[in-house]
């Protein structure tokens, strides 16, 4: 899956907006980019979120962390229900 495929799902998932700290997103927009995510795309989707995760780390932005840390576990399980 390249770069632009998962870009291209993101705003699929109703994403509109980049900070420099990460993502400008709500709860139905996070469940939105799950469902999207198939078996072959699932790794690939939970990777860009530990990317945000280490990012908002290097910003201070605890919070962002989480946030970010709880998505990619919730995209991993899923593949594991």
């Amino acid at each position: 899956m390249t770069q632009d495929e998962i870009n291209q799902m993101v705003e699929q998932a109703g994403f509109h907006g980049v900070l420099p700290i990460g993502l400008v997103m709500d709860v139905k927009q996070l469940e939105a980019l799950i469902k999207l995510a198939t078996d072959k795309e699932r790794e690939a989707c939970a990777k860009v979120f530990g990317k945000f995760a280490d990012e908002s780390l290097v910003c201070g932005d605890e919070d962002a962390v989480m946030c970010f840390e709880q998505a990619e576990d919730a995209i991993r399980a899923r593949g594991q229900a």
